[in-house]
């Protein structure tokens, strides 16, 4: 056996699929075995491989023991010359593997190789070649100096900047996404280190290699896609923690000294800086267009004071500057949450929502303008002007970034970006039908042919080589290739051709998913006909969380009555405390036998959607179809029909 491929999944199992889709067109005409561990997946990733992929060698594990021990369990039971230690996210092409068995067995000194990545638009990722992280190269990423100076041999060792991305050359650290090994090295250096969960590991085994005296080589004469952030969404607290906690132990084991003390030091003082900033980028992330809302909001409120106050009471000072503190705050604060509650920030251009969140909020306005004291009340037109205004700014804003991210003000259109598929007729109307069922509604202009033969101009747009010209014809913003039909080669050098701008997916051969990414920082997008469950949408989370708190409150202040009305008060008690907390929430799955896990998982509920029947005896199959059918189709209103239902039941104790 020349070569053993191990994948380590978690989760992820459409990109899984596709990767294995590219390992078996790479392993054509090769010594090649496949393995796939599975660290306890739940999203039906073990049946797929059995299924799709009866040549992979499977091992299921009953819990996630983390990266490094899954991926040596595979390396202990594999009999490849080479081992290449594969991410589930990612897309070798088709010579990706006799490209690099050949520099293996021409370079002897090399213990490890690594190879060109590029993310999912297209985009090189620096990290296909990397330094060591010493205290200088750590000190340099940390306060942005790599960043600052890409080049520099001094201030960028971290990502060997200097060093041409179109040339092999001698690297120090392999990336845990593609690291290529000869099996004598591992089994005289040793396996990855269990100490490492997830991050880390690969720089530990690299710096072992070395110390081996081997030699780590960057080959650029091949790449693979590496959708980065599916596996291990990047952008938040977890991941500082744990990369920087795995580069602290990585110091520990190989600095000693002051040497030590330093870099731990330094990398402890990046997890609270890096953390910082990453709190700072997710908060301004979402809170920056409930702010410029806000701030247009009040601006046009200040305005609307000194004109209905000229032109109604011909005094331009007529309000009190006392609503400039309590009103208009208020005003703006209402208006803004009952936008927020109706999923308006959700999604931006979906105007709908955000019309009927300031048409709430005025309602909301205007019952508590009648119940506050009279030397607390202005004008009830400067609500209703107010409302005309904050209806104007906030459509204002929308088209104003809509006309910023697609060139036109046709809002609505934001997800009409033209595609075009690049793949055989039969193959083409089958994603046209994935796109139709998974609910994508974007104009499709036709279809490019997948080679550079004659084709027939009456069904196809061009051949493959005029695919540019397509897209600057018709103005394509997405580029979906068919894998079985488009060489993975030719799909990396058209993204790399057109560049950024342009989204690309993949539909892999017989998926019933349409796979891409547009940046190494995101997690990869999925265009799948899988079943929606509105309760995980954020919106019904979010309503949801609320309903509960103010159940809970409700039940709390009207407690004396619910005595009279609950079979059990101490539980009532105990269970409003509960939900309040975010414990329990007032609604859940009703229990069955076994967990099914194809559902969403939200909170052990009081009440299940058994209650609504008042049926005492329910077989297992109802419960399981009551459960789908909760999540599906779930909204606020099925939560108070469940409760309403169930009202004498509220105190009863809940089995979590």
């Amino acid at each position: 056996m020349k070569l053993s491929v191990i994948i380590v999944n978690y989760n992820v199992k459409y990109f899984l699929e596709q990767a294995l889709l590219s390992v078996r067109r790479a392993s054509r005409g090769l010594q090649v075995e496949t393995w796939v561990v599975d660290n306890n997946s739940v999203d039906d990733s073990v049946p797929m491989v059995e299924e799709k992929f009866p040549e992979v060698r499977l091992i299921q594990n009953q819990d996630n023991p983390g990266f490094s021990i899954a991926n040596n369990q595979a390396i202990r039971q594999s009999q490849g010359e080479y081992v290449l230690l594969l991410n589930p996210d990612t897309v070798v092409e088709e010579d990706t593997f006799e490209k690099c068995i050949a520099f293996m067995d021409t370079h002897p000194e090399a213990g490890g190789l690594g190879v060109r990545m590029i993310d999912g638009s297209g985009a090189f990722l620096p990290e296909s070649k990397r330094g060591f992280p010493s205290p200088w190269v750590a000190f340099c990423k940390t306060v942005g100096l790599s960043r600052l100076f890409p080049r520099s041999r001094l201030f960028n060792r971290y990502h060997l900047g200097y060093l041409d991305e179109m040339e092999t050359n001698e690297v120090e650290v392999l990336a845990g996404a593609f690291m290529f090994m000869r099996r004598a090295v591992l089994d005289e250096v040793g396996l990855l280190d269990e100490t490492f969960f997830m991050y880390g590991e690969d720089i530990d085994l690299s710096y072992r290699i070395i110390q081996g005296g081997y030699k780590n080589f960057y080959l650029p004469d091949t790449s693979i896609i590496h959708y980065k952030g599916e596996s291990t969404k990047k952008g938040s607290l977890n991941y500082v923690r744990a990369f920087y906690n795995a580069m602290i132990i990585f110091a520990r084991k190989h600095f000693t000294g002051n040497k030590a003390t330093v870099f731990v030091l330094m990398l402890q003082i990046a997890i609270y800086l890096r953390a910082g900033l990453t709190v700072l980028s997710n908060f301004f992330r979402s809170a920056y267009l409930p702010l410029l809302d806000g701030v247009m909001i009040y601006a046009g409120l200040l305005f609307l004071k000194d004109f209905w106050g000229a032109y109604h009471f011909k005094d331009p000072d007529y309000y009190s500057r006392f609503i400039l503190y309590l009103n208009f705050p208020m005003y703006v604060a209402i208006w803004l949450l009952t936008v927020f509650f109706s999923g308006g920030y959700d999604d931006r251009y979906r105007l709908r929502r955000l019309v009927r969140g300031v048409l709430l909020g005025t309602l909301v306005l205007l019952a508590v303008y009648g119940l506050l004291e009279q030397e607390y009340r202005n004008s009830r037109a400067l609500i209703l002007l107010g409302a005309a205004w904050s209806l104007a700014a906030t459509v204002g804003i929308r088209m104003l970034l809509h006309f910023a991210a697609y060139r036109h003000f046709r809002i609505g259109e934001a997800g009409e970006m033209p595609i075009v598929i690049v793949g055989d007729i039969e193959e083409s109307e089958r994603v046209q039908q994935l796109l139709h069922k998974a609910e994508v509604h974007r104009p499709v202009v036709g279809t490019v042919a997948p080679s550079n033969a004659p084709h027939d101009q009456s069904v196809y747009l061009s051949r493959l080589e005029q695919l540019d010209e397509v897209v600057h014809i018709y103005n394509i913003r997405e580029v979906i290739f068919c894998s079985r039909d488009v060489p993975t080669q030719a799909v990396m050098l058209w993204m790399s051709t057109l560049g950024p701008a342009i989204n690309y997916k993949i539909v892999p051969k017989e998926s019933m998913s349409i796979i891409g990414s547009s940046s190494k920082n995101t997690a990869g997008e999925l265009y799948t006909i899988d079943i929606r469950y509105n309760i995980v949408q954020a919106m019904s989370l979010r309503n949801k969380r609320v309903y509960d708190a103010l159940f809970a409150c409700f039940l709390l202040l009207t407690f004396p009555v619910q005595v009279l009305l609950v079979r059990q008060p101490a539980g009532l008690l105990r269970n409003a405390f509960r939900v309040l907390i975010g414990r329990y929430s007032w609604v859940g799955y009703a229990a069955t036998d076994k967990e099914d896990l194809s559902l969403p998982g939200i909170r052990d509920g009081v009440l299940s959607p058994l209650d609504s029947l008042r049926i005492d005896h329910v077989d297992q199959g109802t419960r399981q179809r009551l459960n789908f059918f909760y999540a599906k189709d779930y909204n606020t209103g099925k939560d108070f029909e469940i409760c309403w239902s169930g009202w004498r039941n509220l105190g009863r104790s809940v089995m979590g």
